[in-house]
C-alpha cells in the first residue's frame, strides 16, 4: 500500500510541476546545491588552480559530496514516511521534493517566452538586449554579440539537450527509485535517486566544462553526467518518434538522429538534440562562442530549416507529449510489476 502511495505522491508532483512550477517562496534544492559546489569550487580554483592534480581530485570529493548529501537526504526522507505509515508531513517533503526535481514548466515557460519576445516585438536595441538575458539565463555560452537567428538556435539548442537533464532523466531514475522500493524501503528509493540525479546535472552544469581550470576540476562530474543520462537519453530517441507525426519514418529518423548525434563529444547531448531537430525539420548546431573561444559544433539535419518561434512552440509540444507518453509506460509497468509481486 506504501508503494501505491509512494507512486500516487510522484504522479501528483508531475501534475504540481506542470501547473505551478517551483513555488518561489520556497528554496529550491539547486540553489543549496548550486551554493556549495561554487563555494568550494571557487575556494579551489583562486588557492590551488595551478596545481592541476589537487584540482582534478578535489573534483572528484565534490562530486561525491555534493551527491551522497542530495542522496542521503533524500533516503532520510524516505524511510520516515515509509517506517512512520505514510506520515503526512514526510509525504509533503516527498511530493514537494519530487516537483522540485522536474523542471518541465520552468524550462517550457522560460523558452517559450524568449520565442514570443522575438515574434512579437519590434527588434530595437533595448528589445535585443532583453532577449539576450533571458537567453543567457539558460544557456552555457556567451550570446552577448549574438544575432536574433543566432539566439533562437541556442534556445532551442538548450531546451532539446535540457529536456533530457531537467524532465526526463529526472522521470527515470525516480520511477528506478519507485520500483527499487517495492523490494526493500532501503534501496535507492525516487526522492534519493531524484536529488541525487539532481546534483549529478547541477554539477555538470556548473563545473562539467573542456576549458581553463574546468578541464581537471570538472571532469568527474561530467563524466558522471555522462554515465546517468545515457538511458534516458536514448529512451528519448527511441520513442519521441511514437508521440509524432513521422512515426511511419521511424527506423530512418532514429538512424539518422544517432549518426547525426554521435558527432558531438557529449556521448548524449548530440543524440537529445538531434531527434528533436529531425522530428520538427530543424538544423542544430555551427558556431557558438564560450569564454573567448569560438567552437563549432557538428550540424545537426543539415537540410533542415533554421530555428524560428513556431518551431520551438512545437517542440514544446512534443516535449509535453512525450511526457505523458511516458506516464503511461509508467503506470502499465509499475501494475505489472505490483502484480507480479
Amino acid at each position: 500500500m506504501a508503494e501505491i502511495n509512494l507512486f500516487l505522491i510522484f504522479l501528483g508532483s508531475i501534475g504540481f510541476d506542470l501547473l505551478i512550477g517551483d513555488p518561489r517562496f520556497l528554496i529550491h534544492p539547486v540553489q543549496v546545491i548550486g551554493f556549495y559546489i561554487k563555494k568550494i569550487s571557487d575556494y579551489l580554483i583562486n588557492n590551488i588552480g595551478e596545481n592541476k592534480n589537487i584540482l582534478f581530485w578535489g573534483g572528484l570529493i565534490i562530486a561525491i559530496s555534493t551527491i551522497g548529501m542530495s542522496f542521503s537526504l533524500g533516503k532520510l526522507i524516505e524511510l520516515s514516511y515509509m517506517q512512520s505509515r505514510n506520515n503526512f508531513f514526510s509525504g509533503l517533503l516527498i511530493f514537494l521534493g519530487l516537483s522540485s526535481c522536474i523542471a518541465t514548466k520552468g524550462l517550457i515557460s522560460s523558452v517559450k517566452e524568449i520565442a514570443e519576445l522575438i515574434e512579437r516585438k519590434e527588434i530595437n536595441e533595448q528589445n535585443k538586449r532583453i532577449i539576450k538575458e533571458k537567453v543567457q539565463r539558460i544557456v552555457s555560452r556567451d550570446v552577448s554579440s549574438s544575432s536574433i537567428e543566432h539566439l533562437l538556435r541556442s534556445s532551442t539548442e538548450s531546451l532539446t539537450e535540457n529536456s533530457v537533464d531537467g524532465i526526463f532523466g529526472p522521470l527515470f531514475w525516480i520511477f528506478i527509485g519507485i520500483i527499487f522500493m517495492k523490494f526493500s524501503i532501503f534501496l535507492p528509493g525516487p526522492l534519493s535517486l531524484g536529488f541525487s540525479y539532481k546534483a549529478i546535472s547541477t554539477l555538470d552544469s556548473m563545473i562539467g566544462y573542456k576549458y581553463d581550470y574546468f578541464i581537471y576540476l570538472g571532469f568527474f562530474s561530467a563524466k558522471i553526467e555522462d554515465f546517468f543520462t545515457f538511458i534516458p537519453s536514448r529512451l528519448v530517441l527511441i520513442t519521441l518518434p511514437l508521440v509524432s507525426s513521422k512515426v511511419k519514418e521511424y527506423g530512418s529518423i532514429i538512424k539518422k538522429s544517432y549518426l547525426d548525434g554521435k558527432k558531438y563529444d557529449s556521448p548524449n547531448a548530440g543524440i537529445s538534440e538531434a531527434i528533436f531537430a529531425y522530428i520538427s525539420g530543424i538544423k542544430l548546431g555551427g558556431k557558438s562562442k564560450y569564454k573567448n573561444e569560438l567552437i563549432e559544433k557538428p550540424m545537426i539535419n543539415v537540410n533542415g530549416d533554421n530555428c524560428n518561434g513556431e518551431k520551438i512552440k512545437f517542440i514544446c509540444q512534443l516535449i509535453l507529449r512525450l511526457q505523458s507518453l511516458w506516464i503511461i509506460i509508467f503506470v502499465l509497468i509499475f501494475f505489472i510489476i505490483s502484480n507480479l509481486i
